[in-house]
Formats: structure tokens, sequence, C-alpha cells
């Protein structure tokens, strides 16, 4: 059976026993049913993976004991920012879910002209501690031991004043340059994908004033998620560790 991946938020220190989150224990006691003295794996976001075994198991209430702390890293070479225009439901949480697994870098969440999300300064908060949860999950399960950074909301225009040193990319539907013939760049790729319904032209226009280069997967147009997914497929097949 599969050794389970837990993340640990807090630091990590060996021969010692730690008290999983309730969300964490609640996990392992009643969906995957552990028992004591079944091996387990930590991580908290620092590079490495702490191995040890269950010691206790009541209800929510899961202790670990840690044995080892080996440096695995899984992360990829190639840095690459995902600035997604916000998307509604699962579209979002699928491009978040398998952004970390393609091995996303970070990820910026965008406001743009044909988003159909509008929420409240206090539920953006909700929203994105429900995305955060989503990424730890895709770290757990893909053997990642470094956190991608979430960032919080930003409009359109203040995505495209930060400064990068990245290769800065746009999604353009029938642009001449196929995304898959871009150069290398040590620095990484900034990538701005739109919401469903894509950006608008003035956006995109935008963006080309701003040094962002317009990209085109091909002839078909692609959901939104298909096109991040794809993309970043795409950058990791070309540059990265794909």
């Amino acid at each position: 059976m599969r050794i389970p991946r837990v993340y640990y938020p807090d630091p990590i220190a060996l021969e010692q026993e730690f008290e999983l989150t309730q969300e964490a224990g609640h996990h392992v006691a009643t969906v995957l049913r552990l028992k004591p003295n079944r091996p387990i794996v930590l991580f908290n976001g620092d590079g490495n993976e702490y191995s040890g075994i269950i010691i206790s198991v009541q209800r929510k209430n899961v202790i670990v004991e840690i044995d080892a702390c080996l440096s695995v890293s899984n992360e990829s070479p190639l840095h690459l920012h995902l600035g997604q225009g916000v998307s509604k439901g699962d579209r979002m949480d699928m491009v978040l879910q398998k952004s970390v697994e393609l091995g996303v870098s970070e990820i910026t969440p965008i406001i743009t002209e044909r988003c159909v999300v509008k929420l409240e300064p206090s539920r953006w908060e909700k929203k994105l501690q429900q995305w955060q949860k989503i990424i730890l999950g895709a770290c757990e399960q893909s053997g990642r031991n470094r956190v991608p950074t979430l960032n919080e909301p930003v409009s359109l225009v203040q995505w495209l004043s930060q400064s990068t040193s990245s290769s800065r990319i746009v999604l353009a539907p029938g642009a001449s340059q196929p995304l898959a013939k871009q150069p290398y760049n040590t620095q990484g790729y900034r990538l701005l994908v739109g919401p469903e319904g894509g950006l608008s032209e003035t956006e995109i226009h935008q963006a080309n004033e701003n040094g962002y280069l317009s990209v085109s997967l091909g002839p078909r147009i692609l959901r939104t998620e298909t096109a991040a997914l794809t993309s970043l497929s795409i950058l990791q097949a070309q540059h990265g560790d794909f």
C-alpha cells in the first residue's frame, strides 16, 4: 500500500511526536482508515520529507513520530509563473490542482474584463483558503516538497505593471507565434491565460504594450483550463523536466 504523504505546517524535528492538524487527522483516520504502526511521510515546504510511523489514532487526533529526514527534490528547474484569469467553480480548481502536478512555481489569480466571479474582499479570503487546500493536496499527491506560491488576486493592470526577468507570454487565439517555438529563458516564463471567454482584444493589446508576446496553441479554441495546462505541459516538455 502506498505510504501517505501529509502536509504539516510547522517545523519538523527528528525523534519527536507530532499531532497532525484536524483536517489531516480526519483524512488519515477516517478516509484512509490507517492504524498505529503504519508508515507515514510529512512535508512542510522546506524541501525535505520526513518519514515516520503513526503512534496513535483517535478520531481526528493522530499522533506520529518522525525518525528520518530525506532531502528529496521533485521540483522543475524551470520557473513557471501562471497568471490565470479567475474562472468559475471546478474550472479554476482544476487549473490549480493540475498546474501544481505539472510543476508550476507560482500562481496569481487575475481579475479580467470577462471574469464572471465577483466577490467581496472577505469572500476572496475564503476562496484563497480553499485554493490553498487544493494546492497542498496536489503537493501531497504528486510528491512535491515545496509548495508553489499562491498570490492574492490582482487586476490585469496590476499584473501587467509587475516587473519580471522571465519571458512574458499571453495566450491569444490567432497569434502567428506558436508557444512551442519560444526560446529558452533561464529566468523562466510568466504566462497569462484568460478566463472562460478569454481576454478581450483590448486586454491582449495592453499585454502586448507591456512586453507580453502573443502566442498560439494551434488552430482550435481551447477552454481556459485546457489552455493553461497545455501551455505548462509544452513549456515543461520544451525547457523543463518532462
